[in-house]
This record gives C-alpha cells, structure tokens and sequence, in this order.
C-alpha cells in the first residue's frame, strides 16, 4: 500500500527536521540520531534547510542548544533556494519535490499538512521518544521489500 506511493524511501533514511522536533527532543534528553536510530532500527541522516536554521537563530539566545545540536557534523544541511525563510511551507514543498525523505516534527499544523501528501511517512515524539506515523512494518529493520 505505501510503496504504491513511494519507492524511494529505503535506509539510510534521511530525516528532515523541524524546528520543534530538536526543541522537544532536547526538553526530553533524547540525543537526535541515536533517538532516531532506536526507533526506524536502521542508519538515519537528520537533514536541516536553511529555513529550520534561520529559525533557529531567530529565535535568539533561549534557543542556542537547539542550535548547537542543529549544527551538529552529523547533522546534514540541505540549502534553500526559494524566497522568505517560513519552514513549514519550506519543508512542505521539498516533500513533494522529492519524496525520499521522512518529516520530523512535533507541530500539529505541520503534520496536519504532511498526511495530505502521500507516501511521506512522519515522525513526532510521543511518551519520552521517537515514534513513527504511515511507515510500513517490511522497511523497518531492513526487510526485503517485495
């Protein structure tokens, strides 16, 4: 059913990441990769748009862990070339452009707008880690995929 929508999406997963997502992960102590490791059991590449960053740095010094985990080498910066620096509709429209990525995020609009895009899986915190939302049982854990 999923893969009808998709073909793309296969490990090393790349996860785009809101704004959000690293605040909450941080307030829960969960360390961004790891997390996400635990939680798809396969290799996972967290990507940043410069959107996600910009907001970042806007939103000042109450923030600046969020950003030191945003410019984290592991984490890998995707550039925007698009004007205005908005990152849900930044996000959103890099989903239906290319849709091997997952979504990271923890803000109800945000995912709200991603389900109406098929075959773009999310993931969202929920009771202290990382959970996924529209991802099939065959792909995680490295399964063949028929």
């Amino acid at each position: 059913m999923f893969f009808k929508y998709n073909t793309q999406l296969g490990p090393p997963y790349q996860v785009l990441v809101d704004t959000n997502f690293i605040n909450f992960s941080i307030k829960n102590k969960i360390d961004l990769v790891k997390g996400m490791m635990d939680c798809l059991y396969a290799e996972c590449t967290p990507c940043i748009t410069d959107c996600v960053m910009a907001e970042l740095e806007k939103l000042g010094q109450k923030y600046r862990v969020a950003l030191k985990v945003a410019k984290d080498p592991r984490v890998e910066r995707i550039p925007c070339t698009h004007k205005g620096t908005y990152a849900d509709d930044c996000l959103c429209e890099r989903v239906k452009q290319h849709k091997c990525y997952i979504v990271a995020t923890c803000d109800k609009d945000l995912r709200r707008r991603i389900r109406k895009i098929p075959g773009v899986p999310i993931m969202y915190l929920s009771q202290h880690r990382y959970s996924i939302e529209r991802l099939p049982e065959a792909t995680i854990g490295g399964a063949p995929r028929t």
